[in-house]
């Protein structure tokens, strides 16, 4: 399910009204805090301060980073959430995975405090969204798949405003807002109104809002949309840093590609459960698609059929694609290739591992849902740093 959100600080909503929870029989719907959300001014600490990291929650909670432990969350007769647990520690950028309609956006706007769960439990920064709303959105940084703009105020402004909000005084404010503007590369549109900026220019603005208070934990849904091939880039270098820095990061994206050259973990949701760790790995275990590029298609062919590849291999203008069920066995089909004479140029798995666990993952359904709160899955079989 997706969800177009207009978030305009300081409040859930922009005109100020609190989401609830769906109503049961006999019970009355749940708000969240539907006071002001501007921040008061706090002792600013580097990213790594131990201090920050350890304090967490007035009850106690988990130290820094997101955990969510047995979450769901419904819309009248509709599951959308209904089994989720994680975690994410600081310094890590996780992946969240999953089709259309999986509940990535349900799940996201939980975490940003913008819906209540149903059932099970979550912390930020070892704050709970429901109870302690104030302090979580002080620790997040949240950028909504689309977010609206003040389409008269100049992009200067509009970073100024936000960083006001969060209780920054005046000239910090400012300061705030010329950093982040070369930060997104905004600078020759710093001073003009929001309503001329592209879809892909709105991101950088929506991601630098994101940041404006210096965040411990992002949470960031589909950041690449509308961005030009430079601009991804630039995100997937920006992401990573910040990660380095000592943030925790959540992204929801489609492009597994661009995914994992910025995702260290992953978070595999589908039908509304997140998937378990033991079936994460096994389907990064399975027998998975290989591409093989020869200087000299023909003998490449050749090659293949004679090792008895010929009824399962795909042969097109791109090279081979032979199905194998470990990297062991690749192995040992690259050393025959090789030893016979074939000049292969290129050999790699056809598609990355996150999206080879994703395609496994949904082809027999639903994967089991996680019981306790596991880490998200590393890719590659153990977390990048």
């Amino acid at each position: 399910m997706r969800a177009v959100m207009v978030m305009r600080l300081p409040r859930p909503y922009a005109d100020g009204r609190a989401h609830a929870t769906p109503t049961r029989p006999g019970t009355r719907p749940r708000r969240l805090s539907t006071g002001p959300t501007a921040i008061p001014a706090r002792r600013r600490t580097t990213p790594l301060d131990s201090d920050r990291l350890r304090r967490g929650g007035r009850d106690g909670g988990t130290v820094g980073g997101i955990t969510v432990e047995r979450v769901a969350r419904s819309f009248g007769e509709v599951e959308a959430v209904r089994h989720a647990s994680f975690s994410v520690p600081p310094g890590h950028v996780a992946g969240l995975i999953g089709p259309n309609g999986a509940g990535k956006t349900t799940l996201l706007l939980m975490l940003a405090t913008l819906l209540a769960p149903d059932a099970g439990s979550i912390r930020i920064a070892g704050f709970d969204p429901v109870t302690q709303p104030r302090e979580v959105r002080a620790r997040i940084g949240w950028m909504p798949d689309t977010l609206g703009s003040w389409p008269a105020l100049t992009v200067r402004d509009a970073l100024t405003t936000s960083a006001r909000m969060y209780g920054m005084a005046k000239d910090a404010a400012s300061a705030r807002s010329a950093r982040l503007i070369d930060l997104v590369d905004l600078r020759p549109l710093a001073d003009r109104p929001t309503r001329v900026l592209s879809r892909g220019q709105k991101q950088r603005l929506s991601l630098a809002r994101a940041l404006v208070h210096d965040p411990e934990v992002l949470l960031l849904d589909e950041p690449a949309s509308g961005l030009d091939p430079g601009a991804r880039v630039a995100l997937r270098d920006l992401v990573r840093r910040l990660a380095g820095e000592g943030k925790t990061v959540l992204v929801s994206s489609h492009v597994l590609a661009e995914l994992e050259e910025m995702a260290d973990t992953a978070v595999y949701v589908a039908d509304g459960v997140t998937a378990a760790a033991d079936a994460v790995a096994a389907a990064g275990r399975s027998a998975r698609q290989w591409r093989v590029r020869a200087l000299h298609a023909e003998r490449l062919r050749e090659a293949l059929i004679a090792a008895g590849f010929g009824t399962v291999a795909h042969i097109d203008h791109l090279g081979a694609i032979v199905p194998l069920a470990s990297e062991a066995d690749a192995a040992q089909l690259l050393a025959h290739l090789v030893s016979v004479g074939v000049p292969v140029s290129s050999f790699a798995p056809a598609v990355g591992d996150l999206e080879h666990v994703f395609l496994d993952l949904n082809r027999a359904g639903p994967p089991p849902a996680a019981s306790a709160p596991d880490p998200a899955a590393p890719i590659d079989g153990e977390a990048r740093a």
